[in-house]
């Protein structure tokens, strides 16, 4: 018989279930919700960045992990699954589940979790002390939506086009093409 949860749930609540669980969920605010699965374009975009930004920060402290590890956003009482996110912090255990910060997020989008993404994470997301970039990534058109965080602190939006490159974080930028190779976008 399934037991029903408290709500709101405290986090360490949630994380206990989270490791029983068959599905993932993400915890927003003592609540927590289902997240959904992608599709094969989702995932060739996903492993096309992976791809790419592992190329890129190979040789220095910084790791890129994909969908299955959860960020905590403390600030925003909120865990997450990126689809993408780079950590340059200390080490990582292999055992451990879940990170603190990000320099770089990365958010594939579907019709279904584009205003999420756009709203809802961006704010959480931008509350990182560490984080410099967030991506929001089309899946049915080369389209991003590009926030950084400048030296001073303030974020800016802007949107790129197939012609354009992604900036990397001290690093040189990606040809928009990579991200969609082997797609039909």
């Amino acid at each position: 018989m399934a037991h029903a949860l408290p709500s709101p749930l405290h986090l360490c609540d949630y994380l206990n279930f989270e490791d029983a669980s068959t599905r993932r969920h993400e915890y927003l605010g003592g609540r927590i919700h289902a997240t959904t699965g992608g599709t094969l374009r989702h995932n060739r975009i996903s492993g096309n960045l992976f791809r790419l930004l592992s190329d890129r920060f190979d040789g220095t402290p910084c790791q890129v992990f994909m969908n299955d590890v959860k960020l905590h956003v403390q600030a925003a009482d909120s865990v997450y699954y990126p689809d993408m996110l780079v950590y340059c912090g200390s080490s990582v255990a292999d055992s451990e589940k879940m990170v603190q910060d990000a320099l770089l997020i990365v958010e594939v989008v579907s019709e279904s979790t584009a205003g999420i993404d756009r709203r809802e994470k961006r704010v959480a997301y931008q509350r990182l002390p560490g984080l410099r970039a967030y991506w929001i990534v089309s899946q049915t058109e080369r389209h991003v939506e590009l926030h950084e965080r400048d030296a001073t602190g303030t974020w800016t939006a802007r949107e790129l086009t197939p012609d354009d490159s992604l900036p990397v974080v001290d690093s040189e930028p990606l040809p928009m093409e990579r991200l969609y190779a082997r797609t039909d976008v």
